[in-house]
Formats: structure tokens, C-alpha cells, sequence
């Protein structure tokens, strides 16, 4: 019982990282298609979280659950790209919001964090019980 309290207490840790880092290339590609392409906010939302998504699956696959085995689109592809296209709709309300309430690229970025950290707890027990589970 206590090694897998400290399993999942490390996955934890692991999945928190993998965020921070998905949250990091999210704002990024989103900052660079608001204020160097001049996109609009939602437009530059969905390739930000388009851009995210890939290392997010790919890191949270290998580092975090600990898969190398064969990539499963019915099983963990396609469930986790349906996940993000929740978090991508949700945090495209946000955007959407900010955009229409603030002209401020600072606050469009909030709406996206917004989004996905209103999902990001549910998330990690998703990928934990039925995604990566062995």
C-alpha cells in the first residue's frame, strides 16, 4: 500500500512536470500567433493547443506512465485527443471571452490556462484509471 501511495505520488510530480512544460509551449505558440502572426484569439488557441498536445501525449505516455509498448489509436490516442478537444473547447470559451471583453493578449492567455486548468486534476486520474492503466 505504501509503494503505491509513492507510485502515485511520483506520477504526480511526473504529470505536474509534463504540464508545466505543456503550459509553457501552449502560451508560447498562443503569444506567438496573437501578437507576431497577428491571428485572431481563436485561431491562435487551437494551434497552440494543437501544438501542446503532441509532447503533452508522447510525455505523459513514456515518462510518466512508464509505456514504450505500441501506441493504441482505440485505447490512448484517441481518448486523449478527445480529452484535449474538451479542453480545447472549453478553453476556447475563455479565449473567445477575453478576447471580446479585454483587448489584452495577457488576458486571452488566462482564458486558455483557465480552460485547461479546470480540467487538468480530472485529467490525470483519466489517463491513471483507464488510459495508461496496466
Amino acid at each position: 500500500m505504501q509503494n503505491q501511495i509513492w507510485a502515485l505520488r511520483i506520477k504526480l510530480f511526473r504529470y505536474s512536470s509534463v504540464s508545466a512544460l505543456a503550459v509553457i509551449i501552449t502560451q508560447t505558440c498562443l503569444w506567438f500567433g496573437l501578437v507576431i502572426v497577428g491571428w485572431p484569439a481563436l485561431v491562435a488557441n487551437v494551434f497552440s493547443v494543437t501544438v501542446g498536445a503532441v509532447p503533452a501525449y508522447l510525455l505523459n505516455r513514456s515518462w510518466v506512465w512508464g509505456r514504450n509498448d505500441s501506441h493504441s489509436v482505440r485505447d490512448e490516442i484517441l481518448p486523449f485527443w478527445l480529452y484535449s478537444v474538451v479542453g480545447l473547447a472549453l478553453s476556447s470559451a475563455f479565449v473567445t471571452f477575453a478576447d471580446l471583453w479585454w483587448d489584452s493578449t495577457v488576458m486571452v492567455m488566462a482564458g486558455n490556462l483557465t480552460g485547461f486548468g479546470i480540467l487538468w486534476v480530472g485529467k490525470f486520474f483519466m489517463l491513471e484509471k483507464f488510459l495508461f492503466k496496466r
